[in-house]
């Protein structure tokens, strides 16, 4: 009986050495366990929080990059408003160009039609000056040739109209002899 009892109590102590051992490792096992769960859970919430800071730094890229094509945006539509501007000012220089050959142009050929103008009222006025004076030339001819005729008239006058000479120049017909 006592082997039996000797037995059973040593196989109740190893039994209760396997269980203890077995409640040592399971217990050891659930330590690891806990210990990887709250390394994993700990992980977790750092790659979560890098996740947000990623996620928020993400957003204001984006923000930035929105501000940046709106910008891009707004310099494409000034840029071809000045195109615009810029071409609409480019044709009104060649208008103004154009206009100012034509106005050169009518400016010369105004200016050539102007001293074709003076030079036909110089002449004309030059003319109108020349018949005057040939009149007052022809005048002062006739006034002339009067007082030579009044002087001569006066000479033969005083003239001895029995010479010949004297009578010639005087226009007295020849006495009959």
């Amino acid at each position: 009986d006592t082997r039996d009892e000797q037995q059973v109590i040593g196989g109740s102590s190893l039994h209760q050495l396997v269980a203890i051992v077995l409640v040592g490792l399971s217990v050891a096992l659930m330590v690891v366990m806990i210990f990887q769960a709250v390394r994993q859970e700990l992980s977790l919430r750092h790659l979560k929080t890098r996740m947000g800071e990623n996620s928020a730094e993400v957003k204001k890229k984006e923000e930035a990059i929105m501000e940046v094509k709106n910008k891009i945006k707004d310099m494409r539509d000034t840029l071809t408003s000045v195109n615009t501007k810029l071409d609409e000012l480019k044709k009104k220089k060649a208008e103004s160009e154009t206009s100012a050959g034509e106005l050169g142009k009518s400016l010369q050929t105004c200016n050539t039609e102007k001293k074709k103008e003076d030079m036909a009222s110089a002449i004309t006025k030059l003319h109108a000056d020349h018949e005057v004076l040939k009149k007052k030339a022809e005048e002062d001819i006739q006034s002339l040739k009067q007082q030579i005729l009044d002087r001569d008239k006066a000479i033969c006058a005083f003239v001895d109209t029995t010479k010949e000479e004297a009578r010639k120049l005087c226009g007295i017909p020849e006495a009959s002899k």
